[in-house]
C-alpha cells in the first residue's frame, strides 16, 4: 500500500484537490476533520480546561481558540500537545482499516505534515501549490481574515519554496478545476505504475 501525505500553506486549494482525490475513488485521511472531531467531542472539555472561554454550545469555536494561540507560541505548544496524539491514533486506525481492505494508495491530508516533521510516515508527499498573489486574494477572502492574521499564519508554515522542495509531486491550483483534476488524475496514474512494480520486484 502507498501512503500519499498531501499538504500545502494556507489557501492553496489542498482541501480542493483532496476532494478530487475523493472522487477518483482514493481513501483520504482528512486530519482536520479528525481535530473538529475531538472539539466537538471528548475533547472539548479538556481544551476548555487549558483556554477558559472557547466552548459554544458545548464544542470548542475555532475562532475563540484562534485568540489564545495565535500569537503564543507556548499555548500552541500546549494546544498540539492535546491534539496530535489524537489525530495520531485516528490516522493509525484509518491505515489499518484501509490495509484490511487490501487498498492500493491512501491519501493523508496533513496541512502541517512537513512542519511537524511527518515525512517519515509517508511514501509520497504531493504538495498543492499556487503563485503567492493567488494564495493571499483567496486567504484575504475568507471570513474573519486580515492581513496581520494571514501574516502570523504563515510566520508558522514552512514556505511554499521549501514545501514543494521537499515533494516528490506538485499540484499546482492556479488554474480551472479541470486543470488542477487533471494532474490529480495524472498522479494516479505515475502510482498505479509504481504500484505494478513493486509488485513486480516483490
Amino acid at each position: 500500500m502507498i501512503v500519499a501525505g498531501l499538504t500545502g500553506s494556507i489557501a492553496m486549494g489542498k482541501t480542493t484537490v483532496a476532494s478530487m482525490f475523493a472522487e477518483f475513488g482514493a481513501p483520504v485521511f482528512d486530519a482536520d476533520t479528525a481535530v473538529r472531531d475531538f472539539y466537538s467531542g471528548d475533547g472539548a472539555k479538556a481544551v476548555e480546561d487549558i483556554f477558559p472561554g472557547v466552548l459554544v454550545d458545548g464544542r470548542v469555536d475555532r475562532e475563540r481558540l484562534s485568540h489564545f494561540v495565535l500569537c503564543d507560541v507556548a499555548a500552541l505548544k500546549r494546544l498540539e500537545n492535546l491534539v496530535h496524539p489524537v489525530v495520531a491514533a485516528a490516522r493509525t486506525r484509518f491505515l489499518d482499516q484501509a490495509a484490511s481492505k487490501g487498498r492500493r494508495l491512501i491519501v493523508l491530508d496533513v496541512p502541517l505534515l512537513l512542519e511537524i516533521g511527518g515525512e517519515s510516515t509517508v511514501d509520497i508527499i504531493i504538495v498543492v501549490s499556487a503563485a503567492e498573489p493567488v494564495q493571499r486574494a483567496r486567504a484575504l477572502a475568507r471570513a474573519g481574515m486580515t492581513q496581520a492574521r494571514l501574516d502570523s499564519i504563515l510566520s508558522r508554515q514552512m514556505s511554499d519554496l521549501e514545501k514543494r522542495r521537499r515533494s516528490h509531486f506538485i499540484i499546482e491550483t492556479n488554474g480551472s478545476h479541470d486543470g488542477t483534476r487533471a494532474q490529480v488524475r495524472q498522479f494516479l496514474r505515475s502510482t498505479a505504475g509504481l504500484e505494478r512494480c513493486r509488485g513486480h520486484h516483490a
